[in-house]
């Protein structure tokens, strides 16, 4: 039997997820969490063969949840699965480790596919997935937050959503000091002057 641990905020969503993942007899549900600090406290003694997972979830979420999650587990793929656009999160998801990356409006059938594809130690990438990789190789430098690393753009991401330089170090375990090195950083790659600048550049990216 195939072990499955879901995470999402939205209860409706696990339910709907549940009953498609159970129509095959061989693969089950067994644990599920509402916010990411959850998942990870869980995640610690969870014995379970995959993770479907969002990006936007209450406490840790998106690139800095997928990096805590391969810490804990390094071996356990990681599918997921979100309403944000592949061109604005799937590579960078993806680089961080995740086996593969689906949005919420890919029919049943695709997310069957995916999980079955991951758990033969696949990757799983939709077509426009594919293309977006294709001309990232060819050009780079599209979009100015691929200039960022992973941490520098977990941190835009927040910022992004309006919080402050104390809530990201509290939620990151870093110091005010260090989360403001970092800030002078991103603003300094993406030629931007203010937070307000960064927190509209989020949100006009589909970021947050």
């Amino acid at each position: 039997m195939i072990k499955i641990f879901i995470l999402d905020d939205h209860s409706v969503v696990r339910e709907g997820l549940k009953r498609i993942i159970e129509e095959s007899a061989d693969m089950k549900v067994v644990m599920e969490a509402g916010d990411g600090l959850d998942a990870l406290r869980k995640l610690k003694k969870a014995d379970v063969d995959l993770i479907i997972t969002d990006l936007s979830v209450p406490g840790v979420s998106g690139v800095e949840l997928i990096k805590r999650m391969k810490s804990l587990k390094p071996q356990l793929p990681i599918l997921v699965l979100t309403i944000h656009a592949e061109d604005q999160f799937g590579l960078r998801i993806l680089k961080t480790g995740a086996a593969g990356y689906l949005t919420k409006e890919s029919a049943p059938r695709l997310l069957l596919n995916a999980i079955q594809k991951v758990l033969s130690g696949g990757r799983y990438i939709s077509e426009n997935l594919a293309e977006q990789l294709a001309l990232q190789l060819i050009d780079p430098g599209k979009n100015l937050h691929e200039k960022l690393s992973h941490r520098e753009f977990s941190i835009l991401c927040m910022f992004g959503m309006g919080k402050t330089v104390s809530e990201v170090s509290s939620e990151l375990g870093l110091s005010v000091k260090t989360v403001s090195t970092y800030k002078a950083r991103i603003m300094q790659k993406m030629n931007m002057k203010s937070t307000a600048q960064l927190i509209r550049y989020a949100i006009v990216n589909h970021l947050v």
